[in-house]
């Protein structure tokens, strides 16, 4: 699957953006600091982007809710 594929649903970012595209969705983690992509919410989000990318499927449906699920978590600090 393309790194361009579309999620079935954007996924909403704080500010109104969304994030619409597997691509998308690497792009915004790796603006994330590097101390924060270290972190297990987006360690597994990582994890279900690449593994969609690579097979496609219902993995899809599993980075969009990794994503989700990072996003919303609530943040250490």
């Amino acid at each position: 699957m393309p790194w361009s594929a579309p999620f079935d649903e954007p996924i909403p970012l704080p500010g109104g953006r969304k994030l619409r595209t597997l691509q998308q969705a690497a792009d915004y983690i790796m603006q994330l600091s590097e101390a924060e992509q270290h972190e297990a919410r987006w360690q597994v989000a990582i994890e279900n982007l690449i593994n969609a990318a690579e097979t496609g499927g219902g993995w899809l449906m599993f980075a969009r809710i990794g994503m989700l699920r990072a996003l919303n978590a609530p943040r250490r600090g």
